[in-house]
Order: structure tokens, then C-alpha cells, then sequence
């Protein structure tokens, strides 16, 4: 049998958020490996690449579009600062609140970055067909629709009782 399609037991079957949890911390623990010379963390990229795609965006609408707390993203967002791939300039319209832009050499560094994204993707997806993909990706959006409602229905106390 191939070692790809290992038979999933029903309690296996049951819990894909344990793949979906490993899957998530060993892509970080690579990404974080072929960031580390750039001085990137894999908890800054995310931010980096949305500044790159929305320069001039806020702190707030930053925190907002990635559903990051704000303290976190203030911490992430002052390690670039740090780095020196982001300037923070007060808004113009209201200086409470600050614009973010990639600095030069954080111009520089995103295509980088981009390009070791791109490589660990292809080689995490080594030997899933296309179709296999699209069925995996509309299958976790599915997924995830239905755990948002639930959680802004408050659907929070319910257990096992319930079934």
C-alpha cells in the first residue's frame, strides 16, 4: 500500500484538525528555518506580505484583515521596523493611527520570501493531483465556514451530551 493513503481509523477520521495542527507547526518550523537569514520569523512574513500587497494599510486594518490581536501585530510590525524592511509614518488624516510601508530593502526581500513560500508550497504538495487540491482546499473552506458560524453564534458550550 502506499504510504501516502495509510488507512484512517474512524477516531483518525474523526480528528483531521491533528493533520491540520501538524501540518500548520512543521510548515512553520521550515519557514522559519529559511527565513532565519533574512532575521524573519514565521510569525512576521504574513505581516511583510501584506504590507507589500497594501502599503499605506494601518495597524488596525493590518490587525483587522489578518484577525491578529493588536498587540501582536504592534510586536510583529516592530520587528520589521527593526529589521528595517518597514517605516511606520502617522497618518495624515488622523495621526492616532499609523501607515505602514515597506523601506528599500524590504522591497527587496519580499521576492525572496515570496520565492521560499512558493518553493515550500510546491514541495508540500509533492504528488497531490490538482483535482486532489481543489477538493482538499474547497472541502477546508467548507469546513472553516462552518466553525466561524458556530463561533459567532456563540455555539460554545455544546459537547458530546448534545448527540
Amino acid at each position: 500500500m502506499d504510504d501516502h493513503y495509510l488507512p484512517l481509523s474512524d477516531m483518525e477520521a474523526q480528528s483531521f484538525g491533528k493533520y491540520i495542527s501538524a501540518i500548520y507547526r512543521h510548515s512553520q518550523i521550515l519557514i522559519s528555518a529559511r527565513l532565519q537569514p533574512f532575521g524573519i520569523g514565521s510569525g512576521q512574513y504574513i505581516f511583510l506580505l501584506t504590507i507589500a500587497a497594501k502599503e499605506g494599510i494601518s495597524q488596525k486594518a493590518l490587525s483587522e484583515q489578518l484577525a491578529i490581536d493588536k498587540t501582536t501585530t504592534a510586536k510583529a510590525v516592530g520587528k520589521l521596523e527593526k529589521l528595517g524592511y518597514v517605516s511606520r509614518r502617522s497618518s495624515p488624516s488622523d495621526n492616532r493611527y499609523h501607515e505602514l510601508y515597506l523601506t528599500d530593502l524590504g522591497k527587496s526581500v519580499v521576492p525572496k520570501v515570496r520565492s521560499i513560500l512558493k518553493e515550500l508550497t510546491a514541495s508540500t504538495l509533492e504528488g497531490i493531483s490538482q483535482e486532489e487540491y481543489k477538493a482538499m482546499m474547497n472541502a477546508l473552506r467548507k469546513s472553516l465556514f462552518n466553525i466561524r458560524q458556530l463561533v459567532r453564534a456563540g455555539d460554545l458550550e455544546r459537547g458530546s451530551d448534545d448527540e
